[in-house]
């Protein structure tokens, strides 16, 4: 695997807690959030990509999601207002928004901004599931919380939110259920991050499942009624993972990986001393009773030093036919390839990485790595928009898959691609 090209962040988006976050894909386009806002770049060229539009719109961590002529992004970061002319705001304060922002991507050069919708406890992360029409589109917001003493996060928050969003008037969207899918768990308050809520969910539609990863415990879902959610199964790692973070599912829909972001994503955890089976993925089998078998670990075998921040984080699926192959970031442990054919025994094929930025541990390295048509596209926190190529017997068929859009958090057959 080798990068073939690179986008450096640029102005404003190049300070120094201007991080990029995630990416989402159509046609010719990549969306990439950052905590300042979000960039479009033309990729109808993946050696030559570049950028065709900036939006300033600040707060954490935009992270970004499409469909049709909508974009949709999550913050998690209170602030004074919905707008993007917003300023930092105290959680306790009155008034403090947290939420999902619309915008208008008829005009890739120039995205408009639409409308907001404010959910309980902000949108860390969030998911599109489509509804059972085609005007209807819904959003998982997944979160952290609850916050004593808050208007905006209150206990218990054994929840998520659900918005429904109409395509042709997003200016209406609102939030019209929010599942308590969680009621049943236990927090353990010795975790290391004891939350509530759900970090982030993946749904596969067309197979009426989601799987979500809710900070200490991993979840699966019946989601054939987007609108009422039910919690299949719950499961717990207390010995090796810390926070659940992030869920692919295999093509067949009967496996799902789940990720452990130990130390959440500013620890060096792959070094000489780190677990292998900490900090790391999970595959687990679902058998046709949509039940959760755990199988195998997988971390990346290379030794990392003390300065680099290193954990599984964000990933997506490459469409290699029978066999079951992903691409994940690991912040700066690179990007990785792993083929999770054998559940049991999931095996590195190809990985591509940069090395510590500048001494002292510091957050950087690849937030987010997918697979879209032919190419990984990668969003480094710190240097920009990779591009990269693998040439490999087992991915090499993928390149023939051609996909019109892709958001990794709502995952797609081939077929539907």
């Amino acid at each position: 695997m080798k990068v073939i090209a690179n986008v450096p962040l640029q102005a404003p988006f190049n300070g120094p807690e201007a991080w990029g976050t995630d990416l989402a894909f159509q046609g010719n386009y990549a969306f990439v959030g950052n905590y300042e806002g979000f960039t479009v770049h033309d990729i109808g060229d993946p050696t030559h990509p570049k950028a065709v539009a900036q939006v300033e719109c600040p707060g954490g961590q935009n992270d970004i999601s499409v469909s049709g002529d909508l974009l949709f992004l999550s913050i998690d970061d209170p602030r004074s207002d919905d707008t993007c002319a917003s300023t930092p705001a105290d959680p306790f304060s009155d008034p403090e928004w947290e939420g999902i922002r619309i915008f208008d991507i008829s005009d890739k050069t120039h995205p408009r901004y639409v409308s907001a919708v404010q959910t309980e406890c902000g949108s860390h992360t969030h998911t599109i599931v489509p509804g059972k029409d085609s005007g209807t589109l819904y959003l998982y917001v997944s979160s952290p919380g609850p916050i004593p003493g808050s208007k905006g996060c209150p206990a218990p928050h054994e929840n998520i939110s659900i918005v429904e969003v109409p395509v042709e008037e997003p200016a209406r969207a609102r939030v019209v259920a929010k599942p308590e899918i969680l009621k049943e768990r236990v927090i353990d308050e010795n975790a290391d991050f004891p939350s509530a809520g759900c970090h982030d969910i993946t749904a596969y539609p067309e197979k009426g499942l989601a799987a979500g990863a809710c900070f200490g415990d991993g979840i699966l879902m019946d989601v054939s009624d987007p609108v009422k959610p039910r919690l299949l199964q719950l499961v717990s790692d207390r010995e090796n993972f810390s926070i659940w973070h992030s869920a692919t599912f295999n093509e067949a829909g009967t496996k799902v990986v789940f990720g452990d972001e130990l130390g959440g994503g500013l620890a060096a955890t792959c070094g000489a001393s780190g677990e292998p089976t900490k900090g790391a993925d999970a595959v687990y089998d679902i058998t046709p009773g949509h039940e959760l078998v755990r199988r195998g670990y997988f971390k990346i075998p290379r030794i990392q030093t003390p300065e680099e921040n290193c954990v599984a984080h964000n990933g997506s699926l490459i469409p290699v036919p029978g066999r079951d192959v992903m691409v994940q970031a690991w912040y700066m442990g690179g990007v990785s390839v792993v083929d999770f054919t054998d559940s049991n025994a999931p095996k590195e094929i190809a990985y591509f990485e940069r090395g510590p930025l500048r001494p002292g541990l510091q957050l950087g390295g690849s937030w987010s790595a997918y697979y879209y048509n032919g190419y990984i596209y990668s969003s480094d926190i710190t240097k920009g928009l990779d591009v990269l190529r693998v040439d490999d017997p087992v991915t090499d068929p993928a390149k023939s898959v051609r996909m019109t859009e892709l958001n990794a958090q709502s995952q797609r057959s081939y077929g539907g691609a």
